[in-house]
């Protein structure tokens, strides 16, 4: 069934919609306070964000090329890798004050370029045995995941708010990293999963922004008359 997608009615609504995720704040926060003293370690260190940045898609092409050697559970292990690095990048960039418009940049297009990576070596990999079931399924999960990324830039750009959807960029790299590393079926599952809630996240985002779009209107309509 699938789940329904409230009205926007104002700020306090979109803070509830936007919260509906597969994998819930308060387990990301959790997370992110563990990282904590590793994150303050790297900035007494003196690393830069944009290393992590870098680093993260130089492990994630390493589980690429794990996925087209045929280890499945090693390249699990380099998928969240990859996505850890990309957490540590955007709090050690708030820790250490180096948060730019341009490190966001990197960071949006480099994760874009991860994604590719790790989907294609997923693609060849069921290609190569034969199982063009679970290769449609990991094409079906890039085109979601890409347009998660552009719905939201497209409606930013347009002046809309649209940090919402159920399946973000954490959700499927932690999907596809474990799913990888429990066992075949279940990473299977995770790509089928990806494939799904990544398109409806996308259609989300869209809808979001028409609520907005039509509730600006309603205001515009109201103060004319």
């Amino acid at each position: 069934m699938t789940p329904a997608i409230p009205e926007y009615t104002g700020e306090g609504d979109q803070m509830a919609y936007s919260s509906r995720r597969l994998l819930p704040q308060n387990l990301q926060d959790s997370f992110i306070k563990l990282l904590s003293p590793l994150v303050k370690l790297f900035s007494k260190w003196g690393l830069s964000p944009n290393s992590f940045t870098i680093a993260g898609v130089i492990i994630t092409s390493l589980g690429t090329v794990a996925f087209l050697m045929g280890y499945i559970r090693l390249a699990g292990i380099f998928i969240l890798l990859g996505g850890l690095c990309d957490t540590i990048d955007g709090l050690l960039a708030r820790t250490t004050g180096k948060a730019s418009r341009f490190g966001a940049l990197l960071d949006s297009t480099v994760d874009r370029y991860s994604e590719f990576i790790m989907f294609f070596g997923i693609a060849a990999y069921f290609f190569y045995i034969d199982d063009y079931g679970a290769a449609a399924g990991t094409f079906l999960a890039l085109c979601g995941s890409f347009m998660v990324s552009y719905s939201r830039a497209r409606a930013e750009g347009l002046g809309f708010d649209a940090r919402v959807g159920i399946m973000q960029r954490p959700e499927r790299i932690v999907l596809i990293g474990l799913g990888a590393i429990i066992h075949m079926n279940a990473f299977k599952f995770a790509i089928w999963l990806v494939a799904f809630f990544a398109n409806f996240t996308a259609l989300q985002r869209i809808r979001f922004a028409y609520k907005q779009d039509s509730t600006e209107r309603k205001k515009e309509v109201i103060i004319k008359t």
